[in-house]
């Protein structure tokens, strides 16, 4: 048990430690030699020859020293090392560290730009549309109608299909000529109506309570006006007979 227990404690001695055991026992051979040597010769007159003792002790010390420091060379040579390495592993670190920085700062202001450029790119595009839409958006010229049947009956119909009123060319333009012969001061003195005080009037032969009720807003109040006459009774024979193309007779 004993020899167990030594041995452990030898195994757990380093390097280091052997190295300066080692150097101790050296300095108390040293020391042993030293007091050794008679008291008459530990000092040495100026000028007097050291005795071979006296040398002997101070070649052993010299020896020692120099020993000690040969062994612990090695060790300083390698702590040495070590701080290289680290202090060239941290300059490492920090280049990496410095040239990551670098390449993402890069990276953001390739991001921004390309940000910037896209952005431009859409107020440019989002211009040009501006500047398409306001040339798409410039005043048509107002159409103009002939002063005479063919322009009024045009005229008539083109305000008939905002109105969603139906009717042809040549269903308005067939009744109009049964009805008054194409004149729009027509009046009729003669048949029922006229008896009852509300004679029939205009292109297309209308009186006036039915007028009044089946004017087409935007066009004269006047009963004798082409377009307003026109108007007014196809919309009435719309409401009445589903549209003017299918009146034949009087209506």
């Amino acid at each position: 048990m004993p020899k167990n227990i030594l041995n452990r404690a030898h195994s757990a001695l380093t390097k280091q430690h052997k190295i300066a055991i080692a150097g101790v026992a050296a300095l108390g051979t040293a020391a042993v030699a030293v007091s050794a040597v008679p008291s008459s010769a530990d000092t040495v007159t100026t000028g007097a020859p050291a005795t071979t003792a006296q040398v002997a002790a101070g070649t052993t010390l010299k020896n020692v020293k120099g020993t000690v420091t040969d062994q612990l060379a090695p060790e300083t040579v390698k702590l040495d090392t070590f701080a290289a390495k680290k202090k060239a592993a941290d300059e490492a670190a920090a280049a990496k560290q410095r040239a990551e920085a670098a390449k993402k700062a890069a990276a953001q202001k390739a991001a921004a730009d390309a940000a910037k450029k896209a952005a431009q790119a859409r107020a440019e595009k989002e211009a040009a549309s501006r500047s398409t839409q306001r040339v798409d958006l410039q005043p048509v010229a107002a159409k103009t109608y002939a002063n005479n049947l063919d322009g009024w009956i045009r005229q008539a119909l083109d305000i008939m299909k905002q109105r969603g009123i139906p009717g042809s060319y040549s269903g308005v333009h067939r009744n109009i000529m049964r009805e008054s012969s194409g004149n729009p001061m027509a009046i009729n003195n003669w048949d029922i109506n006229a008896q009852n005080g509300i004679p029939s009037k205009g292109l297309l032969q209308v009186i006036d309570p039915t007028f009044r009720a089946y004017h087409v807003p935007g066009t004269s109040w006047n009963i004798y006006d082409p377009v307003a006459n026109i108007t007014a009774a196809c919309n009435y024979a719309a409401h009445r007979y589903g549209s003017m193309d299918n009146v034949n007779s009087a209506y």
